[in-house]
Protein backbone atom coordinates (compact mmCIF):
# COMPACT_ATOMS: atom_id res chain seq x y z
CA UNK A 1 0.00 0.00 0.00
CA UNK A 2 2.62 2.58 0.60
CA UNK A 3 4.50 1.52 -2.19
CA UNK A 4 1.60 2.79 -4.15
CA UNK A 5 0.63 5.88 -2.47
CA UNK A 6 4.24 6.65 -3.04
CA UNK A 7 4.10 6.61 -6.44
CA UNK A 8 1.30 8.24 -6.88
CA UNK A 9 2.20 10.85 -4.96
CA UNK A 10 5.54 11.76 -6.11
CA UNK A 11 6.18 9.75 -9.66
CA UNK A 12 9.38 7.33 -10.28
CA UNK A 13 12.77 8.26 -9.31
CA UNK A 14 11.32 10.96 -6.42
CA UNK A 15 9.24 8.26 -4.97
CA UNK A 16 12.34 5.33 -5.45
CA UNK A 17 14.31 8.36 -3.70
CA UNK A 18 12.13 8.94 -0.62
CA UNK A 19 11.49 5.44 -0.48
CA UNK A 20 15.13 5.04 0.30
CA UNK A 21 15.47 6.80 3.59
CA UNK A 22 12.28 5.26 4.65
CA UNK A 23 14.43 2.11 4.40
CA UNK A 24 11.95 0.42 2.03
CA UNK A 25 13.83 0.46 -1.06
CA UNK A 26 12.11 -0.07 -4.43
CA UNK A 27 13.07 0.65 -7.72
CA UNK A 28 11.10 3.48 -9.76
CA UNK A 29 9.90 1.07 -12.49
CA UNK A 30 8.40 -0.99 -9.62
CA UNK A 31 6.65 2.32 -8.14
CA UNK A 32 5.55 2.99 -11.56
CA UNK A 33 3.90 -0.32 -12.30
CA UNK A 34 2.33 -0.81 -8.65
CA UNK A 35 0.24 2.42 -9.67
CA UNK A 36 -0.93 1.47 -13.26
CA UNK A 37 -1.79 -1.83 -11.71
CA UNK A 38 -3.66 -1.01 -8.93
CA UNK A 39 -5.63 2.33 -11.71
CA UNK A 40 -6.10 -0.92 -13.99
CA UNK A 41 -8.08 -2.75 -11.36
CA UNK A 42 -10.48 0.32 -11.02
CA UNK A 43 -13.58 -0.58 -12.39
CA UNK A 44 -16.06 1.72 -10.88
CA UNK A 45 -18.63 3.58 -13.29
CA UNK A 46 -18.37 7.17 -14.07
CA UNK A 47 -21.56 9.25 -13.72
CA UNK A 48 -20.35 12.85 -13.31
CA UNK A 49 -17.23 13.85 -15.57
CA UNK A 50 -15.15 17.28 -16.57
CA UNK A 51 -13.64 17.11 -19.51
CA UNK A 52 -10.88 19.93 -20.59
CA UNK A 53 -7.66 20.44 -22.87
CA UNK A 54 -4.08 20.67 -21.38
CA UNK A 55 -0.56 21.73 -22.40
CA UNK A 56 2.15 19.43 -22.59
CA UNK A 57 4.13 21.88 -24.05
CA UNK A 58 2.29 25.36 -24.02
CA UNK A 59 1.59 26.66 -27.72
CA UNK A 60 2.86 23.27 -29.61
CA UNK A 61 1.46 20.02 -27.92
CA UNK A 62 -2.11 19.73 -26.27
CA UNK A 63 -3.72 16.51 -24.88
CA UNK A 64 -7.10 16.48 -23.17
CA UNK A 65 -7.67 15.30 -19.37
CA UNK A 66 -10.83 13.64 -18.25
CA UNK A 67 -11.93 13.59 -14.10
CA UNK A 68 -14.27 12.07 -12.07
CA UNK A 69 -16.31 14.56 -10.06
CA UNK A 70 -17.87 12.54 -7.77
CA UNK A 71 -14.47 11.30 -6.98
CA UNK A 72 -12.67 13.97 -7.13
CA UNK A 73 -9.77 12.33 -9.21
CA UNK A 74 -8.52 12.42 -12.74
CA UNK A 75 -9.54 9.59 -15.08
CA UNK A 76 -7.65 9.70 -18.23
CA UNK A 77 -4.91 11.53 -20.28
CA UNK A 78 -5.89 11.58 -24.31
CA UNK A 79 -3.12 12.06 -26.57
CA UNK A 80 -4.70 15.26 -28.16
CA UNK A 81 -7.85 17.47 -28.13
CA UNK A 82 -9.10 16.10 -30.98
CA UNK A 83 -12.85 15.88 -31.48
CA UNK A 84 -12.79 12.21 -32.97
CA UNK A 85 -10.11 11.04 -29.48
CA UNK A 86 -12.76 12.46 -27.24
CA UNK A 87 -15.62 10.97 -29.15
CA UNK A 88 -14.41 7.46 -28.95
CA UNK A 89 -13.17 7.75 -25.00
CA UNK A 90 -16.79 8.65 -24.59
CA UNK A 91 -18.79 6.31 -26.64
CA UNK A 92 -16.70 3.25 -24.29
CA UNK A 93 -18.45 5.05 -21.39
CA UNK A 94 -22.50 5.13 -21.79
CA UNK A 95 -22.64 5.25 -17.84
CA UNK A 96 -21.75 9.12 -17.92
CA UNK A 97 -24.87 11.11 -17.11
CA UNK A 98 -23.36 14.19 -16.55
CA UNK A 99 -20.29 15.96 -18.41
CA UNK A 100 -18.68 19.60 -17.37
CA UNK A 101 -17.02 21.35 -19.90
CA UNK A 102 -15.57 24.92 -21.07
CA UNK A 103 -17.87 26.70 -23.52
CA UNK A 104 -16.15 25.70 -26.97
CA UNK A 105 -17.34 24.00 -29.28
CA UNK A 106 -15.27 20.67 -30.08
CA UNK A 107 -15.93 18.60 -26.60
CA UNK A 108 -19.49 20.00 -26.77
CA UNK A 109 -20.00 18.75 -30.13
CA UNK A 110 -17.97 14.94 -29.29
CA UNK A 111 -20.20 14.90 -26.13
CA UNK A 112 -23.56 15.14 -28.40
CA UNK A 113 -22.32 12.42 -30.41
CA UNK A 114 -20.96 9.84 -28.40
CA UNK A 115 -23.69 10.46 -25.55
CA UNK A 116 -26.67 11.94 -26.85
CA UNK A 117 -28.38 11.39 -23.35
CA UNK A 118 -25.61 13.08 -21.29
CA UNK A 119 -25.95 16.43 -19.82
CA UNK A 120 -23.72 18.98 -20.74
CA UNK A 121 -22.79 21.84 -18.27
CA UNK A 122 -21.23 25.05 -18.66
CA UNK A 123 -17.83 24.81 -16.02
CA UNK A 124 -17.87 27.79 -13.68
CA UNK A 125 -14.45 28.22 -13.94
CA UNK A 126 -14.54 29.04 -17.68
CA UNK A 127 -17.26 31.21 -17.53
CA UNK A 128 -15.44 32.85 -15.23
CA UNK A 129 -12.36 33.36 -16.82
CA UNK A 130 -14.40 34.06 -20.19
CA UNK A 131 -16.21 36.90 -18.57
CA UNK A 132 -12.79 38.46 -17.70
CA UNK A 133 -11.56 37.69 -21.07
CA UNK A 134 -14.26 39.90 -22.34
CA UNK A 135 -13.68 42.60 -20.69
CA UNK A 136 -9.79 42.62 -21.08
CA UNK A 137 -10.84 42.28 -25.03
CA UNK A 138 -12.65 45.62 -24.35
CA UNK A 139 -10.14 47.76 -23.01
CA UNK A 140 -8.40 46.56 -25.84
CA UNK A 141 -10.91 47.95 -28.12
CA UNK A 142 -10.91 51.15 -26.42
CA UNK A 143 -7.02 51.95 -26.18
CA UNK A 144 -7.62 55.06 -28.58
CA UNK A 145 -10.01 56.48 -26.76
CA UNK A 146 -8.32 55.83 -23.57
CA UNK A 147 -4.58 57.58 -24.51
CA UNK A 148 -6.94 60.41 -25.49
CA UNK A 149 -8.62 60.31 -21.81
CA UNK A 150 -5.83 60.42 -19.91
CA UNK A 151 -3.26 62.24 -22.27
CA UNK A 152 -0.93 60.08 -22.82
CA UNK A 153 -1.56 60.73 -27.51
CA UNK A 154 1.81 61.93 -27.54
CA UNK A 155 4.88 60.23 -26.80
CA UNK A 156 8.39 62.18 -26.54
CA UNK A 157 10.94 59.53 -27.75
CA UNK A 158 13.19 61.28 -25.43
CA UNK A 159 11.97 60.35 -22.22
CA UNK A 160 11.82 56.50 -23.45
CA UNK A 161 14.51 53.82 -22.65
CA UNK A 162 16.30 51.76 -25.00
CA UNK A 163 13.80 48.85 -24.88
CA UNK A 164 10.59 51.23 -24.85
CA UNK A 165 12.08 53.05 -27.99
CA UNK A 166 12.33 49.66 -29.98
CA UNK A 167 8.76 48.74 -28.78
CA UNK A 168 7.35 52.56 -29.87
CA UNK A 169 9.77 52.25 -33.43
CA UNK A 170 7.47 48.75 -33.65
CA UNK A 171 4.77 50.82 -33.16
CA UNK A 172 4.73 53.02 -35.98
CA UNK A 173 5.67 50.54 -38.26
CA UNK A 174 2.49 48.78 -37.18
CA UNK A 175 0.28 52.25 -37.93
CA UNK A 176 0.78 52.28 -41.53
CA UNK A 177 -0.41 48.71 -41.93
CA UNK A 178 -3.68 49.52 -39.83
CA UNK A 179 -4.12 52.44 -41.49
CA UNK A 180 -4.21 50.26 -44.60
CA UNK A 181 -6.28 47.62 -43.79
CA UNK A 182 -8.77 50.20 -41.94
CA UNK A 183 -9.13 52.23 -45.10
CA UNK A 184 -10.53 49.40 -47.39
CA UNK A 185 -12.43 48.47 -44.29
CA UNK A 186 -14.25 51.77 -43.65
CA UNK A 187 -14.73 51.35 -47.72
CA UNK A 188 -17.02 48.45 -46.61
CA UNK A 189 -14.32 45.87 -48.22
CA UNK A 190 -15.28 42.29 -46.18
CA UNK A 191 -12.35 40.87 -44.15
CA UNK A 192 -12.19 38.07 -46.61
CA UNK A 193 -10.92 40.34 -49.72
CA UNK A 194 -8.78 42.43 -47.15
CA UNK A 195 -6.98 39.30 -46.83
CA UNK A 196 -7.01 38.94 -50.31
CA UNK A 197 -5.71 42.37 -50.98
CA UNK A 198 -2.59 43.26 -48.43
CA UNK A 199 -1.68 39.64 -48.28
CA UNK A 200 -1.61 39.83 -44.18
CA UNK A 201 -3.14 36.91 -42.37
CA UNK A 202 -6.83 37.02 -41.08
CA UNK A 203 -6.45 36.82 -37.61
CA UNK A 204 -4.03 40.01 -38.21
CA UNK A 205 -7.03 42.01 -40.22
CA UNK A 206 -9.49 40.71 -37.77
CA UNK A 207 -7.57 42.28 -34.63
CA UNK A 208 -6.93 45.51 -36.55
CA UNK A 209 -10.32 46.01 -37.31
CA UNK A 210 -11.60 45.08 -34.38
CA UNK A 211 -9.33 47.61 -32.71
CA UNK A 212 -7.18 45.45 -31.02
CA UNK A 213 -3.88 46.03 -32.29
CA UNK A 214 -3.19 49.77 -31.19
CA UNK A 215 -1.40 49.23 -28.06
CA UNK A 216 2.10 51.48 -28.24
CA UNK A 217 3.87 49.11 -25.68
CA UNK A 218 3.94 45.69 -24.72
CA UNK A 219 0.41 44.49 -23.29
CA UNK A 220 1.86 41.78 -20.72
CA UNK A 221 1.81 42.76 -16.87
CA UNK A 222 4.77 44.11 -15.96
CA UNK A 223 6.36 42.37 -12.43
CA UNK A 224 6.50 45.99 -10.76
CA UNK A 225 2.71 46.54 -10.89
CA UNK A 226 2.34 46.15 -7.18
CA UNK A 227 5.25 47.51 -6.24
CA UNK A 228 5.06 50.86 -8.28
CA UNK A 229 3.55 53.51 -5.22
CA UNK A 230 6.78 51.75 -2.59
CA UNK A 231 8.89 52.98 -5.80
CA UNK A 232 7.24 56.33 -5.93
CA UNK A 233 7.88 56.47 -2.62
CA UNK A 234 11.49 55.52 -1.94
CA UNK A 235 12.04 57.55 -4.88
CA UNK A 236 10.77 60.60 -2.61
CA UNK A 237 13.01 59.79 0.32
CA UNK A 238 15.78 60.06 -2.04
CA UNK A 239 16.88 56.54 -2.71
CA UNK A 240 18.53 56.41 -6.45
CA UNK A 241 20.60 53.92 -6.78
CA UNK A 242 18.60 50.95 -8.42
CA UNK A 243 20.69 48.39 -7.05
CA UNK A 244 19.99 49.31 -3.70
CA UNK A 245 16.36 49.28 -4.23
CA UNK A 246 15.94 45.71 -5.92
CA UNK A 247 17.97 44.19 -3.29
CA UNK A 248 15.63 45.96 -0.70
CA UNK A 249 12.69 44.77 -2.65
CA UNK A 250 13.65 40.84 -2.91
CA UNK A 251 14.39 40.94 0.94
CA UNK A 252 10.71 42.22 0.72
CA UNK A 253 9.82 39.06 -1.13
CA UNK A 254 9.99 40.92 -4.83
CA UNK A 255 11.06 38.26 -7.53
CA UNK A 256 11.58 39.88 -10.53
CA UNK A 257 15.20 41.00 -12.05
CA UNK A 258 17.22 43.86 -11.11
CA UNK A 259 16.83 44.88 -14.91
CA UNK A 260 13.16 45.96 -14.39
CA UNK A 261 14.15 48.12 -11.51
CA UNK A 262 17.04 49.93 -13.31
CA UNK A 263 14.48 50.64 -16.44
CA UNK A 264 12.11 51.71 -14.26
CA UNK A 265 14.76 54.42 -12.58
CA UNK A 266 16.04 55.40 -15.78
CA UNK A 267 12.91 56.75 -17.25
CA UNK A 268 12.16 58.55 -13.98
CA UNK A 269 15.55 60.47 -14.12
CA UNK A 270 14.82 60.89 -18.02
CA UNK A 271 11.32 62.80 -16.81
CA UNK A 272 13.19 64.52 -14.06
CA UNK A 273 15.59 65.97 -16.64
CA UNK A 274 12.92 66.82 -18.94
CA UNK A 275 11.14 68.61 -16.04
CA UNK A 276 8.72 66.35 -16.41
CA UNK A 277 6.88 64.44 -13.53
CA UNK A 278 6.57 61.14 -15.17
CA UNK A 279 6.77 59.62 -18.62
CA UNK A 280 3.63 60.34 -20.35
CA UNK A 281 2.23 56.46 -21.95
CA UNK A 282 -0.25 54.46 -20.94
CA UNK A 283 -0.58 51.68 -18.85
CA UNK A 284 -0.85 48.70 -20.74
CA UNK A 285 -4.57 46.94 -21.79
CA UNK A 286 -4.16 44.16 -19.12
CA UNK A 287 -2.94 46.89 -16.39
CA UNK A 288 -5.90 49.33 -16.97
CA UNK A 289 -8.70 46.03 -16.70
CA UNK A 290 -6.98 45.08 -13.38
CA UNK A 291 -7.22 48.68 -12.01
CA UNK A 292 -10.67 49.35 -13.34
CA UNK A 293 -12.03 45.98 -11.75
CA UNK A 294 -10.28 46.62 -7.80
CA UNK A 295 -12.00 48.05 -5.07
CA UNK A 296 -11.87 51.92 -5.02
CA UNK A 297 -10.46 51.73 -2.01
CA UNK A 298 -7.13 49.46 -2.96
CA UNK A 299 -5.62 52.12 -5.42
CA UNK A 300 -3.24 54.15 -4.79
CA UNK A 301 -4.15 58.04 -5.69
CA UNK A 302 -2.67 58.68 -8.97
CA UNK A 303 -4.18 55.14 -9.79
CA UNK A 304 -7.26 56.17 -8.98
CA UNK A 305 -7.41 59.46 -10.98
CA UNK A 306 -6.52 57.51 -13.95
CA UNK A 307 -9.43 55.27 -13.24
CA UNK A 308 -11.98 58.08 -12.45
CA UNK A 309 -10.26 60.19 -15.67
CA UNK A 310 -11.14 56.87 -17.96
CA UNK A 311 -15.11 56.37 -16.56
CA UNK A 312 -15.51 59.89 -17.20
CA UNK A 313 -13.75 59.65 -21.22
CA UNK A 314 -14.73 56.31 -22.30
CA UNK A 315 -18.26 55.44 -20.24
CA UNK A 316 -18.88 52.80 -22.67
CA UNK A 317 -16.05 50.89 -20.97
CA UNK A 318 -17.80 51.21 -17.29
CA UNK A 319 -20.83 49.61 -18.70
CA UNK A 320 -18.87 46.84 -19.76
CA UNK A 321 -17.19 46.44 -16.58
CA UNK A 322 -20.40 46.52 -14.82
CA UNK A 323 -21.82 43.90 -17.48
CA UNK A 324 -19.20 42.16 -16.63
CA UNK A 325 -19.76 41.84 -12.70
CA UNK A 326 -23.08 41.43 -12.95
CA UNK A 327 -22.45 38.36 -14.89
CA UNK A 328 -19.47 36.95 -12.41
CA UNK A 329 -21.86 37.65 -9.35
CA UNK A 330 -25.19 35.68 -11.42
CA UNK A 331 -22.84 32.63 -11.59
CA UNK A 332 -21.67 33.07 -7.84
CA UNK A 333 -25.27 33.31 -6.50
CA UNK A 334 -26.70 30.79 -9.03
CA UNK A 335 -29.37 33.27 -10.30
CA UNK A 336 -30.11 31.65 -13.65
CA UNK A 337 -33.45 33.96 -13.43
CA UNK A 338 -31.47 36.72 -14.27
CA UNK A 339 -29.93 35.50 -17.22
CA UNK A 340 -32.31 36.69 -20.24
CA UNK A 341 -31.89 40.29 -18.12
CA UNK A 342 -28.38 40.18 -18.41
CA UNK A 343 -28.15 39.15 -22.18
CA UNK A 344 -30.41 41.77 -23.08
CA UNK A 345 -28.27 44.77 -21.39
CA UNK A 346 -25.10 43.13 -22.74
CA UNK A 347 -26.29 42.70 -25.95
CA UNK A 348 -25.96 47.03 -26.01
CA UNK A 349 -22.64 47.27 -24.50
CA UNK A 350 -18.86 46.33 -25.81
CA UNK A 351 -19.02 42.93 -24.45
CA UNK A 352 -22.02 41.85 -27.24
CA UNK A 353 -19.71 39.16 -28.53
CA UNK A 354 -19.17 37.56 -25.48
CA UNK A 355 -23.41 37.31 -24.58
CA UNK A 356 -23.95 36.39 -28.03
CA UNK A 357 -21.54 33.17 -26.93
CA UNK A 358 -23.41 32.45 -24.09
CA UNK A 359 -26.43 32.88 -25.92
CA UNK A 360 -25.73 30.00 -28.58
CA UNK A 361 -23.94 27.56 -25.41
CA UNK A 362 -27.36 28.73 -23.34
CA UNK A 363 -28.60 25.64 -22.22
CA UNK A 364 -25.40 24.55 -20.78
CA UNK A 365 -25.32 27.67 -19.09
CA UNK A 366 -28.55 27.43 -17.77
CA UNK A 367 -28.04 24.14 -16.19
CA UNK A 368 -24.85 24.90 -14.31
CA UNK A 369 -26.71 26.53 -11.61
CA UNK A 370 -28.64 22.91 -10.87
CA UNK A 371 -25.20 20.95 -11.84
CA UNK A 372 -21.28 20.55 -10.28
CA UNK A 373 -19.34 23.42 -10.44
CA UNK A 374 -15.89 24.21 -11.40
CA UNK A 375 -13.69 21.04 -12.44
CA UNK A 376 -11.65 20.68 -9.71
CA UNK A 377 -8.17 19.81 -11.41
CA UNK A 378 -8.91 20.53 -15.02
CA UNK A 379 -9.00 24.15 -14.11
CA UNK A 380 -5.38 24.58 -12.93
CA UNK A 381 -3.94 22.79 -16.47
CA UNK A 382 -6.11 24.05 -18.62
Amino acid sequence: MIVHHLGLALGGRPAAAFADRLMVPVSNDTLLRTVRRRSAEHHEELTVIGIDDFAFRRGQRYGTIVCDLERRRPVTLLADREQDTSRTWLARHPSISIVARDRGGGYGEAIAKALPHADQIADRWHLMENASRAFLDAVGKSMRQIRNAVGSTVIDPKLLTYAERLQYEGFLRRQETNEAILGLSKQGVPIKQIVKRTGYSRKLVRSVVRGQRSDVFRVRQSSLENWLPWLDGRWQQGARNASALWREMCQKGFRGRSGVVSEWARRRRLAEKANQNALARTPSARSIARLMTLARDDLSRSDAVLVAAIESNVPDLAIARTVVADFQQMIKAKAVGKLEGWLQCADASLVASFANGIRKDIDAVRKYPFGVGRLPVIGGLG
